[in-house]
């Protein structure tokens, strides 16, 4: 049964790519289409937002884990087998991934364009954590291939995008695909030269994304969200270092109780910023390393402190426990005093484990 049940999938999965490859716009109605590399949790937000507002999102699964391939079936995502194929429909692409992967993504598109022989441009929008450097850095890599690709810097600022009610839910639709009202949103900023109100959707699209061109320069996007994730992203770091080393001086609660009675909004901001973190900290070392990166070239400042960050994500990816958290699997560090007391037992496992044996 199991096996008919997975050929009856198969069967459907190759249908939905058949129809999203071959179906032609509407008459008279400028296509909708947008390629997203690819679905983790920001990207299956930001696809779910769209299909809700009318656009069709599609992706690569080639060499996709099931997780990811069944995230992307449940959002309604269509699932096609090769960038070419993505490219080939795609009015945007648009690149949310790990900061270290954005300049192996962004050289995937200049490839798949290439071999189309496209002559129509298409819109890459890397909207990835990546220092100013490194986004002109792809920027360059795409005007020298001469390829037919219109390049935007841009960033995320916010959680993926939720719906707060989902009357229509079971369809992927609302009946009003100009409301935003039952969505919570995050902002993206984008910059350059090019915009994307040139697409015949692209007033719309601009709107259902919460976008905002902020700088015709390359890298101006980028610049701030480095600047934006220092404070965020900083702070949990801070915090998950100082509620560990409280824990194993004793003193966790009675930490907790004075910054909630000197600060109840750091305190508040830690309750909420520190267990959200473990399932996303290998995404956040490189982008830490970005931060120490652009606040040395940009700033003047040296690497170190952001460099340490870093390291504090790095120490709870690698962590037996704590490591091992997904997005809606959790298990482990759903709040702030466990996240302590797992990177605690992490640490001192790892000290132990390093010290020569007498």
């Amino acid at each position: 049964m199991a096996a008919v049940e997975n050929n009856g999938q198969a069967w459907h999965d190759r249908l939905a790519i058949s129809y999203w490859y071959k179906m032609p716009a509407h008459e008279n109605e400028p296509a909708a289409n947008i390629g997203l590399l690819s679905v983790g949790d920001m990207g299956v937000g930001i696809a779910r937002l769209l299909i809700a507002h009318g656009f069709t999102v599609a992706t690569n699964i080639i060499g996709r884990s099931q997780d990811t391939i069944d995230r992307a079936r449940d959002a309604k995502v269509q699932l096609l087998e090769s960038d070419i194929k993505l490219v080939q429909q795609s009015s945007v692409i648009l690149s949310v991934v790990p900061p270290r992967d954005a300049e192996s993504i962004a050289q995937r598109v200049i490839d798949a364009v290439s071999d189309t022989k496209r002559k129509e441009h298409i819109y890459f929008v890397d909207l990835n954590a990546v220092a100013p450097s490194t986004i002109k850095g792809i920027a360059a890599r795409v005007e020298t291939s001469q390829v037919p690709i219109r390049f935007v810097d841009g960033c995320i600022l916010g959680g993926p995008p939720q719906q707060r009610s989902s009357p229509d839910s079971a369809s992927g639709s609302s009946s009003d695909t100009n409301d935003f009202t039952g969505w919570a949103r995050p902002r993206l900023l984008v910059s350059g030269p090019d915009s994307l109100t040139s697409l015949p959707f692209g007033d719309k699209f601009i709107s259902v994304l919460n976008m905002n061109h902020i700088s015709p320069e390359i890298g101006a996007a980028s610049g701030l969200k480095m600047c934006f994730a220092a404070l965020s992203k900083g702070f949990t770091a801070i915090a998950t270092q100082s509620f560990t080393t409280a824990h194993n001086l004793g003193v966790l609660d009675a930490l907790r109780d004075e910054v909630g009675i000197f600060s109840p909004a750091v305190l508040a901001n830690a309750e909420k910023t520190v267990p959200a973190m473990p399932p996303k900290a290998y995404r956040w070392v490189r982008e830490m390393e970005e931060i120490a990166l652009t606040f040395d070239e940009e700033g003047g400042w040296n690497k170190e402190l952001f460099e340490g960050a870093a390291g504090v994500y790095k120490a709870i990816a690698e962590d037996e426990v704590l490591g091992s958290e997904k997005v809606g699997k959790r298990k482990r560090g759903t709040t702030l005093e466990d996240v302590a007391v797992a990177a605690a037992g992490g640490l001192q496992k790892k000290r132990s484990q390093q010290r020569p044996s007498s």
